[in-house]
């Protein structure tokens, strides 16, 4: 399944309901408040279960860019596309 096609949304135990942004990494992907769009968390899963990172908007921001240079460099078209749109939508 590719991580960008679909919505995701997960339970932060205070924040409540985070909408996934994108994958970061193997394990990691970035999460934001549903509504606000103003609190991002680094969300980790492995065998022992999920773990939420608070980030600031900046670093959020940066990984952000670079998936989407990543993204670009891979030639993934209608991915970049639509992760291009939500940056635009999230720091814009």
């Amino acid at each position: 399944m590719n991580p960008e096609s679909s919505e995701t949304y997960i339970n932060h135990p205070t924040w409540g309901l985070l909408y996934k942004i994108c994958m970061v990494d193997d394990n990691q992907d970035l999460f934001t408040t549903l509504y606000a769009q103003r609190l991002f968390f680094l969300v980790a899963s492995d065998v022992k279960g999920i773990k939420f990172q608070p980030i600031g908007r900046t670093e959020a921001r940066m990984m952000l860019e670079n998936r989407l240079r990543t993204m670009r460099r891979g030639g993934q078209s209608p991915e970049y596309d639509q992760l291009q749109t939500i940056f635009q939508r999230t720091f814009q």
